[in-house]
């Protein structure tokens, strides 16, 4: 520790590690991941190579040592780095002496390259990464670990890394000198004043020593601002280099961001003769990348001009076919995202010289037939509408779409207006959304219009990486067209030109298509547009018949797709079965091939959990081979000790242990054959399915120790171990019971199957669920009285409550009625207390998540019809737009403040929803099915409320309820046949008068009515 005393109190540059041996290094590496460490040649001595192999898996291959550090309270490192391989991540970490909390410096698509290069690290690029510490500022670190992480390439490679130094810094260093410049008339605060400049005579600024900068922004004399000039930078005003060339200004005001600058002096160079009022230097974070500049400059440009996602929360939906690889997106205010990651389409209206955006207009959101994945946008202005609408291509599994406009006259009189169509280097997923893909600014380097097609090409995703070229087929051509760069300004500000193309070496081109039309009243104007998927050629005309077929497949698709099960409700309660149909929609769309995800941006990867539970809810609605597809497509991805990976995408198998993942995954495969009754696909998967198990057992048995039987741990007694796979332990793995009620579903469901096959390990697996059910139950007791709750935990390590996650003991783990009644009943007690000060705004809150959804499915299980109908109907008020029928993952109370809230919409937690809502009509429990639990009264009036086709274990349900003045009625069909029958709970206040079934009398008792299989009518006199 002494060393790392001394490093702190150092003034000069002090090594944190030469590299010279490997002594004290270990290799190491995630699960299907090698990796070996060796001493090679460096730039000066020796160096740490570090090798590694991701074979067909995700993970990380990392160098550690025990290096302890005390960091002073300002500072630089420097390291230097080469490699082979292709593009992955690399990261440097620093791991406090607990091993829990981790700060880290990250080179995202890291591209290794054979020469040596030199990296800087300010204290403000080094970040808290993960850990249960509050106090996240970096002091003393006890480990280092060099990280491989895989990235899109993966692959076999190494990295060398050598010389890992820290300079400690002024740790408040004085504010920096006025610069000198050549002519202080450039910088005196007036811009009455200005300096004039030629290509002889440059402004010159000097800082007197190294300035870091963010940008400049240049204001021009007015009719002084060059065509061209040139930023150029030098450490010693001898050497100069270009940092930044402008072609086109515009002049005005010139913001210029100079990402990563640090320079003793700039230079502004024109090619001609111009004059110069002011120039305004900008912060590191003003410039740091276009999405960082782009949300400043939209806080003080006209509302309007850029779209509402830089200036406030927007949403969002998805327009996608069946399981297609890409999809598109619209958003509230009618701009369409081409596909992911890719720029946008957004309309504007020009009439009398006014231009009309998002931001003049009022918007009104509907799906075609109410539920179907055919969202359009209708905006009303002063005498016209514009209605924007977007499809996918059903056939198309790339990502084709097609948009269709409609321009109306809705005055008296005839009106001249403009349709501006903008090409626009932004996304609709906003700057706010990150994770798989980062929203904000979409760059394109070239626009090529020609007649009716248009060709945008964009940079590769990562540098170096081949453009991406996506090609539009309008209905018919411009009659104009205006282009912008970003030196130039954007293209919804430029006049038409005669041009046909523009390039942008800054990669904000844009373009403007202007169609002028003259409308009598009550005519349209229409335009369809095909939007070809990445690198698709296009046909050579796309008209009004062409698109008509194209819509009226996917109607077509669409209505078949979703009609397996019909949902028949008052039209007060319309909105419940046309959000289940189309969160229906929202899940299959949202898939890729085979693989089952929560999202297609943000969220662009399938975890199991997400794929399960979607699984579930398409089993019940009778869509059974996406989830047989998403079973087949998962099993090849289990690590070979059986082990099954929280989550898959393209990088392979996710290493990240989260013990929910191995009962979910025995579910899926079991839930398959309980639904489809396919002994063979059940028998084909026995192996992984076994494999998944004993791996589970092997965790459970990690827990059951002497260590864990002390009083102040028995609560750990017996549990998966610790793990994030619930998102709010993510700083620390918890003891979960979330994990412990899909583990116990696990065994459950490994034991039915290996029951169902004749397996010898029938009766093990049996053992094992009793043993970890009695330990789970043990747990929950002991962890009451440890932590002197009433209510269930979320976490036994904890004693927090998690009603939310508590939901899963009724389903799917069918283990409610073991737990303590008081206990149960206390959690979800203080969960609606809670839920009922949110609602009525006693409390202060700022968001909440939509899996909530899940607690409707446990009040109705609990008896608690009003409360299940009454949450319902607050989450379904936070579909936003309401019309889309569809969440974010996060919801924020005000609804306009910028936030991360995931994808939109969220299959997760559409499936949530389908769960709870088709639990509303009937639920399975034990070996009956439950009858109407949820439904309200309100629902049962005049035709009343009906399902048909439900599926169920036992076959398809076919059931309805009504009242009249004197009668409930209820109507049975389908083939379900569950062994113990039906149960009918009362569903109206008081008490229920004589009964009969099929004719016969029959008796209310306390839970309710019990129905016999292969009744078909139950009418029941009300009091």
């Amino acid at each position: 520790m002494l060393g790392a005393l001394l490093l702190a109190a150092a003034a000069a540059p002090q090594a944190i590690e030469r590299f010279d041996t490997i002594e004290g290094w270990s290799a190491q590496a995630s699960d299907g991941v090698s990796s070996r460490i060796a001493s090679v040649p460096g730039q000066q001595g020796k160096a740490l190579r570090l090798s590694y192999d991701f074979g067909r898996v995700s993970g990380y291959a990392f160098a550690r040592k025990v290096l302890p550090v005390i960091f002073p309270e300002n500072y630089e490192l420097r390291f230097r780095v080469r490699g082979t391989g292709g593009v992955n991540d690399l990261q440097l970490k620093f791991v406090d002496a607990s091993g829990e909390n981790v700060w880290w410096y990250q080179i995202v698509n890291f591209r290794p390259g054979a020469a040596w290069q030199t990296v800087r690290v300010r204290r403000r690029d080094l970040s808290f990464a993960w850990g249960p510490k509050t106090d996240k500022v970096l002091r003393r670190t006890a480990s280092l670990e060099l990280v491989v992480v895989r990235g899109r390439d993966g692959g076999a490679g190494h990295v060398e890394i050598d010389e890992l130094e820290l300079e400690p810094l002024p740790a408040n260093p004085p504010a920096p000198a006025a610069p000198a410049l050549s002519d202080s008339r450039a910088m005196d605060g007036a811009v009455a004043t200005s300096a004039p400049l030629t290509s002889r005579r440059p402004l010159v600024i000097d800082f007197g020593g190294p300035r870091e900068l963010g940008g400049l922004v240049l204001h021009w004399a007015q009719g002084s601002a060059p065509r061209a000039y040139r930023i150029e930078g030098s450490d010693d005003r001898k050497r100069w280099r270009t940092l930044r060339t402008v072609q086109n200004g515009n002049g005005g005001e010139d913001p210029l961001p100079l990402p990563a600058t640090e320079v003793r002096a700039l230079r502004i160079v024109p090619e001609d003769a111009a004059s110069l009022a002011e120039v305004t230097l900008k912060p590191v974070e003003w410039g740091a990348n276009l999405n960082a500049f782009t949300l400043t400059a939209a806080k003080t440009a006209p509302r309007g001009a850029y779209p509402r996602g830089f200036v406030e929360q927007s949403y969002w939906t998805l327009a996608g076919a069946d399981g297609a690889l890409d999809s598109g997106l619209i958003n509230e205010d009618g701009a369409i995202e081409v596909g992911k990651g890719g720029f946008s389409i957004e309309p504007f209206v020009i009439e009398g010289g006014r231009r009309f955006s998002w931001a003049d207009v009022t918007a009104r959101h509907s799906l075609e037939d109410g539920y179907l994945p055919l969202p359009h946008v209708e905006w009303a202005g002063p005498g016209w509408t514009l209605d924007s609408a977007l499809v996918a291509d059903p056939v198309s599994q790339a990502g084709r779409l097609a948009a269709q406009y409609r321009l109306t006259n809705e005055g008296a009189t005839e009106r001249r207006l403009t349709l501006m169509l903008a090409l626009r280097p932004y996304q609709v997923n906003p700057a706010a959304q990150f994770l798989s893909q980062q929203g904000g600014v979409s760059p394109i380097g070239r626009i090529v219009t020609q007649g009716t097609a248009v060709t945008v090409t964009a940079p590769g995703a990562i540098d170096g990486d081949a453009d991406v070229v996506r090609r539009l087929r309008l209905g018919r051509a411009p009659g104009r067209a205006a282009f912008g760069t970003f030196d130039s300004g954007d293209a919804i500000d430029r006049a038409p030109l005669d041009a046909t193309s523009i390039e942008d070496p800054q990669r904000m081109a844009s373009a403007a298509l202007r169609y002028d039309v003259v409308l009598k009243p009550g005519e349209s104007f229409t335009l369809p547009l095909l939007i070809g998927a990445k690198g698709e050629p296009l046909p050579a005309a796309y008209d009004g018949s062409a698109h008509s077929a194209l819509h009226g497949a996917a109607v077509s698709y669409w209505r078949a797709r979703l009609g397996e099960v019909d949902i028949r409700l008052p039209a007060a309660f319309g909105h419940i079965g046309d959000t289940v149909r189309s969160a229906t929609a929202q899940m299959l769309m949202s898939r890729a091939g085979p693989m089952l995800k929560p999202g297609t941006r943000s969220y662009n990867r399938s975890w199991i959990r997400d794929g399960a539970m979607i699984s579930d809810g398409l089993l019940r609605l009778g869509i059974d081979q996406p989830a047989i597809d998403y079973a087949d497509w998962y099993s090849n991805y289990l690590f070979e000790n059986g082990k099954v990976p929280c989550c898959v995408d393209f990088r392979g198998a996710d290493p990240v242990p989260e013990n929910d993942s191995h009962g979910q995954y025995i579910h899926l495969l079991t839930q398959l054959y309980r639904f489809t009754g396919d002994r063979s696909r059940l028998e084909a998967g026995w192996p992984k399915l076994l494999a998944a198990q004993r791996y589970m057992e092997g965790l459970r048995q990690s827990e059951r120790t002497p260590a864990n039987q002390i009083p102040e741990r028995r609560m750990l007694y017996g549990l998966m171990p610790p793990s994030i796979s619930h998102e709010g332990y993510s700083a620390k793995p918890q003891y979960s019971l979330w994990d412990d009620f899909w583990a116990l579903r696990g065994y459950k469901d490994a034991a039915f199957a290996a029951t169902v096959l004749g397996k010898p390990e029938a009766k093990a697996i049996a053992a094992q669920r009793d043993e970890f059910q009695t330990d789970l139950h043990a747990a929950i007791r002991a962890a009451a009285v440890h932590w002197k709750i009433d209510y269930i935990p979320g976490a036994t390590s904890l004693g927090d409550l998690d009603a939310t996650s508590t939901t899963m003991a009724f389903d799917p783990a069918g283990e409610a009625d073991r737990l303590d009644p008081q206990q149960l009943r206390r959690t979800f007690e203080r969960y609606w207390a809670n839920f009922v000060a949110r609602r009525d705004g006693k409390i202060a809150w700022a968001d909440y998540t939509p899996y909530e959804l899940r607690t409707v499915s446990a009040f109705v299980r609990l008896g608690w019809r009003k409360r299940a109908n009454e949450a319902l109907e607050f989450f379904l008020r936070d579909r936003r737009p309401q019309a889309w029928n569809g969440w974010a993952e996060v919801v924020g109370r005000d609804p306009r403040e910028i936030r991360f809230i995931g994808d939109m919409p969220h299959a997760w937690v559409a499936s949530d929803y389908i769960r709870s809502a088709l639990d509303l009509f009937a639920y399975e429990k034990d070996d009956r099915i439950v009858l109407g639990a949820g439904l309200s009264p309100e629902m049962l009036a005049g035709e009343g409320a009906a399902i048909r086709g439900l599926r169920t274990s036992v076959g398809t349900l076919d059931f309805g309820m009504r009242t009249d003045a004197t009668r409930l009625l209820v109507t049975l069909g389908g083939s379900a046949r569950p062994a113990g029958g039906y149960l009918l709970p009362w569903p109206l206040s008081g008490s229920p008068g004589a009964a009969r079934i099929d004719g016969k009398p029959a008796r209310f008792e306390a839970k309710g009515l019990t129905i016999p299989t292969g009744a078909k009518r139950v009418e029941v006199r009300l009091r």
